[in-house]
């Protein structure tokens, strides 16, 4: 995959991490715009690599009257309003080969949840729009099999891939994420890791997950120290409030220490090559 060949993308070559990084879903047009600038303000001044993450409509909930979005087009023109007034691209899910068409015509990178990081059709009809394609590793899948999942991409013609961990299943309710599989994905796509579902608790009872955000941090100095080439990290002005994973999302108001204590660790594994 070539990160220069993503619409608008800025600081390829500032040899930083790359950042996939917004709200867990699109509530309305304000808070996108907020939590855009402010994360637009923070790259621009460290040089990072930034696409605006908003899933337009949220399909894999626990339960049936969990928020799922503010209607598919309103928030797609939403995500396409936030890359014209930013001059930034955008990245959201996709759960069906229509969604796949659909959104293509309004972002730039398309993302197979890792609940479908296996749907063939799903995934070269992502392939098909021609759009990057990041795919989530499946919380059930080794680093080695995600090897298949990028085949899917690249055999269609389209080299744009990349995978992103987001953990995997330990027990019922926890995730683990194992910095082994960061080389082995490496040899396949460029890796990045999922920060804040990394530190999810799925499979509430409550039906609600929880999450440990406590630990975005270590999580994310971990995964820069094991060689990832990009973050994603959910994040929200309002966290508690929030209509979909709150419990795991970066306030958005710790965001610039964290980027800046990032960028940092970045530059010093650099000059550890």
């Amino acid at each position: 995959m070539d990160l220069s060949l993503i619409p608008q993308i800025k600081h390829t070559d500032s040899n930083n991490f790359f950042l996939l990084s917004g709200p867990c879903a699109i509530e309305g047009e304000d808070m996108a715009m907020r939590i855009a600038e402010h994360i637009v303000t923070i790259t621009s001044d460290l040089k990072i690599p930034y696409v605006f993450k908003g899933s337009f409509k949220k399909a894999n909930r626990s339960r049936l009257d969990s928020f799922t979005g503010i209607g598919d087009e309103k928030a797609l023109k939403i995500l396409r309003k936030v890359s014209e007034t930013f001059h930034v691209p955008t990245v959201t899910d996709i759960h069906t080969e229509q969604d796949a068409i659909m959104a293509a015509e309004y972002v730039d990178v398309l993302q197979i949840p890792a609940f479908l990081a296996r749907q063939t059709d799903l995934v070269v009809a992502a392939a098909e729009t021609g759009k990057t394609v990041n795919i989530k590793k499946g919380q059930f899948m080794s680093p080695e099999s995600m090897k298949h999942a990028v085949n899917k991409v690249t055999e269609t013609g389209n080299q744009q891939a990349m995978i992103t961990d987001r953990g995997t299943m330990f027990g019922y309710h926890d995730m683990v994420v194992d910095f082994r599989g960061v080389p082995t994905m490496k040899q396949y796509a460029p890796v990045v890791l999922d920060v804040t579902h990394s530190l999810q608790q799925p499979n509430q009872s409550s039906g609600v997950t929880g999450g440990r955000p406590s630990l975005i941090g270590t999580m994310a100095r971990a995964g820069m120290a094991s060689g990832v080439d990009g973050l994603f990290i959910e994040t929200h002005f309002d966290c508690a409030n929030a209509k979909s994973d709150g419990a795991n999302m970066l306030d958005l108001g710790l965001m610039k220490k964290l980027l800046t204590d990032l960028t940092a660790i970045r530059r010093t594994i650099n000059e550890l090559k």
